[in-house]
């Protein structure tokens, strides 16, 4: 009987180490597909920390994608102008009066609640998530949490990383981002809300216009 419960328990171990994997391989496909093109949005949402994601995000807002955009975690002394320094001019003014920093999140779930507070603040219904692939759908899963009821669609960037997949160096991220969306999946992380180093309050001041 011992032995049988061992050959189960393995089995049920590969088993489970084959699921992981199977999803593994489709979250890394996943990561890498393109960006659809979005419909009009109350509003974009810009999630730091990857290249690309703020330059895309302000392209949108100026292409008339969105009605005002969040860059969401950047640095406290980060000023709108240095992110439009290599935005083809000119910029439209609507860039400037409609674009909010976001200085408080420090990590994706500070992001969900930086945008449930924009959120709200401007009555919004629809919002354009813009972030890397392989973070994208964590990023929708937590923000949908914290605005059930609005309209979220993804942009997701590809990151340089992803072009080199069989990188060590990429292989590590995307166990890393699989395993953090599987937690995510399981709610798992609000659990362990104290660990994230939240503040109960998201700072989303407009950007002044700048001469």
């Amino acid at each position: 009987m011992t032995r049988l419960r061992a050959r189960r328990l393995a089995s049920l171990c590969l088993l489970g180490l084959a699921a992981w994997g199977a999803g593994l391989g489709w979250f890394v496909v996943d990561a890498r597909r393109p960006p659809a093109v979005p419909p009009h949005a109350d509003g974009i949402v810009a999630l730091t920390g990857g290249q690309g994601r703020i330059e895309q995000s302000l392209r949108l807002l100026a292409q008339g994608y969105g009605d005002r955009l969040l860059i969401s975690g950047v640095d406290r002394h980060a000023t709108l102008g240095e992110f439009l320094r290599h935005q083809p001019p000119p910029v439209p003014l609507a860039v400037w009066t409609h674009t909010t920093l976001g200085h408080r999140a420090a990590s994706t779930l500070g992001n969900a609640d930086e945008t449930a507070t924009w959120v709200h603040e401007y009555g919004m219904k629809s919002v354009i998530v813009v972030t890397a692939g392989y973070h994208i759908r964590r990023a929708m899963l937590e923000i949908a949490r914290t605005v059930p009821g609005v309209h979220l669609y993804g942009y997701p960037i590809r990151s340089p990383a992803l072009r080199h997949p069989l990188h060590p160096g990429t292989i590590r991220l995307m166990v890393v981002e699989y395993d953090k969306w599987l937690l995510a999946c399981l709610d798992m992380a609000r659990l362990t809300r104290p660990l994230h180093g939240l503040l109960n309050h998201a700072d989303t001041r407009p950007v002044a216009p700048m001469g």
